[in-house]
């Protein structure tokens, strides 16, 4: 392609100098025509042909090749106007093309017409030519294939070493990461994402395996208890009765429901964490849903601002707001208090909260919660060396849980400082408030 590119090129400009030589040719024998003195031979080339045709249409002078033949073209130079074409065949050789020139010549008072011609030169332009551009194209087309696989294998080196080691790393050794080249170029940055995500999937496995040993340790301690008791009533039948028995083993199934329910929910959110979208007032929704709770052991103290809208899974919310609830009423020495508000969104999270944000504040006067701890009660099945411990009842995955459906649907949820106890802080996309006659919700 770009060897025919180049031949048009050179063809074009050589076409364009031959017309620029036959038009000097004839410029000269119409300059001969008008003084009255034409000399022969008409032009030295021996390709060329020359025709001075008269106001009649007829042949005054001609090349010698051309001599008794009729007029070699139909077209004139209208004036002093020049004109060229190409004319195959007709006076010509049989097959020939002919680049041929018309210019005009003043004699007697009459326009007389001086017509040039040269056979058109091939697409090929000469073979010497031609066979010169052909080996420069591929001895350039070979250098060229050289050094780009010269660059390729030398730009692809470092790939086939992160390929390498990535074929190597395994379960036996995930601390493994792949190495860096010394660029720093897109393979740089395409080992640095790697290894970025190598760190993540690792960190992940080793979650996911501390949390198989947790869920089954956890797990362990109900059913140990509950064969403690079989195994008791069993070596001293006489000594308990099928009511007793059951009393002190359904204490043991309900932790072990409560833990595989709450790892059945943790499965769900991480399976789908697409919520279903329904407009709900917060204020409104935290109301009722302590109104619901089964003889608060706690007092519920309320501070709700009305209108403070968010789009969400009732369902989920629900869970998460009884989840926070339970947590709090474990630990709360006489009073849990709800705070509901909407704040404006900081630049920093302006996209995240672009309608603002809707907060909702659950402050227990418990013990609280030591600042460096507070991630730690986010994690699945943690315990505190507090009175937040086993003997609270919990499963240790209500906040984990409820952190979960506080992400899946835009917001977050994380422990702050409070006047006293633990205040946990739920933050949800606000969205614009809807027009209400209510004055708020009575507390």
């Amino acid at each position: 392609m770009q060897t025919a590119l180049v031949m048009m090129v050179i063809h074009r400009f050589a076409t364009e100098d031959l017309i620029s030589e036959i038009l000097a040719d004839g410029g000269r024998v119409a300059h001969q025509v008008e003084r009255n003195q034409l000399t022969t031979p008409l032009v030295e080339h021996r390709k060329r042909n020359v025709q001075v045709v008269d106001s009649a249409r007829a042949v005054v002078a001609s090349t010698p090749q051309l001599t008794g033949k009729p007029v070699m073209a139909g077209f004139t130079s209208e004036g002093r106007n020049i004109r060229t074409g190409v004319v195959c065949g007709g006076v010509f050789p049989f097959g020939q093309c002919n680049i041929v020139a018309a210019q005009s010549a003043y004699r007697a008072g009459q326009d007389w017409v001086v017509y040039t011609a040269t056979p058109t030169i091939p697409l090929y332009v000469t073979p010497w030519l031609a066979a010169s551009v052909i080996g420069v194209a591929a001895l350039m087309a070979t250098a060229t294939t050289a050094l780009g696989h010269r660059m390729v294998t030398a730009a692809l080196r470092p790939v086939s070493a992160i390929r390498a080691e990535l074929d190597q790393i395994s379960e036996t050794c995930p601390d493994r990461r792949v190495p860096f080249p010394p660029s720093r170029d897109e393979i740089h940055d395409l080992a640095d994402s790697i290894n970025r995500t190598l760190a993540r999937l690792q960190a992940a496995t080793q979650q996911q395996r501390h949390f198989t040993t947790d869920a089954s340790h956890e797990l362990r301690t109900p059913i140990t208890a509950i064969r403690a008791e079989v195994e008791d009533a069993l070596h001293a039948p006489e000594e308990t009765s099928v009511p007793t028995l059951g009393n002190t083993v359904l204490g043991s199934v309900d932790r072990l429901e409560a833990i595989v329910g709450d790892l059945l929910t943790i499965a769900r959110l991480e399976t789908d964490r697409s919520v279903k979208g329904e407009s709900i007032d917060l204020a409104e929704f935290v109301k009722s849903e302590c109104e619901r709770q089964p003889e608060p052991r706690k007092r519920f103290e309320f501070v709700l601002e009305p209108g403070v809208m968010v789009i969400g899974d009732r369902v989920l919310l629900s869970r998460l707001l009884t989840n926070l609830i339970d947590n709090a009423e474990r630990h709360a020495t006489s009073t849990i208090a709800f705070h509901v508000r909407r704040a404006p969104s900081p630049k920093r999270d302006v996209q995240r909260f672009p309608n603002g944000i809707a907060t909702l504040e659950v402050t227990d006067d418990g013990p609280g919660i030591d600042r460096d701890k507070r991630e730690v009660v986010f994690q699945r099945f943690a315990r505190l060396d507090t009175a937040r411990g086993r003997q609270a009842g919990g499963t240790g995955l209500g906040l984990p849980i409820a952190r979960q459906i506080a992400e899946a649907h835009g917001g977050t949820l994380q422990i702050e400082d409070g006047p006293h106890g633990a205040r946990l802080v739920l933050r949800l996309p606000s969205t614009p408030a809807r027009r209400t006659r209510n004055e708020g919700v009575p507390p």
